[in-house]
């Protein structure tokens, strides 16, 4: 495109036709700046471009200026002996220097801009709401459509995701419902000693374990332990491309990946939230036994006479429910990842925010429903 043999370009007027020569190039710019300061106010019609030596785009943006985009534009027209490749570059310079510079965005007030990006937020989390129905919906879809099929049933996964999901959170569930026992022992006791009312620090660790805390702690537990888990196993697949090559089998990935892993944990919560409930009572009546002289006999015999089944029915009975969220936005998250590291970590982080924000928004929701029932 550019010689740098060539002598620089050089401006000359023939009966009003202009010829243009030479080598118009990065290297001879100071001399072709000179060049048009003096041929700025000449008079002529045409141009002729044949006797350019090389050319480049700081050559080209010169001339852009000489004989105008508009010209330059058009130049397949009036100069078709010029090479196709220096009247592409003469065209293109032309079209960039002819559009103008896009404006700068407004700058908007903080309120403004706090507003917007709100609005952003709530519109992305519709979406992640309107995709987790869907999600359930397919999920539930294809539940019930292996249920009256037993040779479809993948029990071997099952049975495998029970254990790991499960039995090995055993340890961990009893730990924290224990310790959280003996700490709602303590603090009843501390507000209740003022009344002379320590006794009834055995209703409170009973309410709160049987209603609340039993499948509370487990379904946080699992929200950070499992879901993760499942968003990772799942997103790591679809990152190896291992889901397209289950669809190219004609298998389906629900089937195959999250029935399992849902069945597995509905079967497991209601069976930790029972361990958790019976831990964090032991951890209450520790409390009660050693520090405030209620003996254990005492302690299981207004167990008995004061708790409802009611309370621990309802606290059972949110399990399932609990299970079925954590394992679908587990499940959901990991087909969601887009195939690289970085993008698992992220949808991994999600499923565990998502999990325990909806568990603890049910939560709240089934106290207040069962407030309102006289449950």
């Amino acid at each position: 495109m550019a010689s740098t043999d060539a002598p620089a370009g050089r401006l000359e007027l023939d009966d009003g036709r202009l010829l243009i020569t030479g080598s118009w190039t990065l290297t001879h710019h100071a001399a072709l700046r000179e060049q048009l300061r003096r041929h700025a106010a000449s008079d002529w019609t045409t141009a002729d471009l044949a006797g350019i030596e090389g050319l480049d785009t700081a050559g080209a943006r010169l001339l852009v200026e000489l004989l105008g985009a508009e010209c330059l534009e058009k130049i397949a027209d009036w100069a078709p002996d010029l090479p196709a490749s220096r009247q592409a570059l003469l065209e293109t310079v032309a079209r960039v220097l002819r559009e103008p510079l896009a404006p700068e965005p407004p700058h908007g007030s903080p309120l403004t801009d706090w507003l917007v990006a709100l609005g952003e937020r709530v519109l992305a989390l519709w979406r992640q709401q309107r995709m987790l129905l869907a999600f359930i919906g397919l999920t539930l879809t294809s539940l019930a459509a292996n249920l009256l099929r037993p040779w479809r049933w993948r029990v071997t996964a099952l049975v495998a995701h029970v254990h790991q999901t499960g039995l090995n959170a055993v340890p961990i569930v009893a730990l924290l419902t224990f310790l959280v026992g003996a700490v709602v022992a303590f603090l009843g006791a501390t507000v209740l000693r003022d009344f002379g009312a320590t006794i009834f620090t055995v209703n409170l660790v009973a309410f709160a374990f049987l209603r609340e805390f039993g499948v509370l702690l487990a379904a946080i537990l699992l929200a950070g332990r499992t879901a993760s888990a499942f968003t990772a196993q799942i997103g790591s697949m679809k990152a190896n491309e291992e889901i397209d090559a289950i669809r190219a089998l004609g298998l389906d990935p629900v089937e195959l990946l999250v029935l399992p892993r849902l069945l597995a944990m509905m079967v497991i919560l209601p069976i930790l939230t029972f361990i958790g409930m019976l831990c964090g009572i032991l951890g209450g009546a520790l409390v009660c036994i050693f520090m405030l002289d209620i003996s254990a006999t005492q302690f299981l015999l207004i167990l008995q006479r004061d708790i409802p089944l009611n309370h621990f029915l309802v606290g059972l009975g949110k399990a399932p429910l609990f299970a079925f969220l954590i394992a679908v936005i587990g499940c959901l998250e990991g087909f969601k990842v887009s195939g690289s590291a970085q993008s698992v970590g992220e949808h991994t982080t999600s499923s565990v925010v998502q999990s325990i924000f909806m568990v603890i928004l049910l939560d709240a929701v089934a106290a207040l429903f069962f407030m309102e029932m006289g449950w």
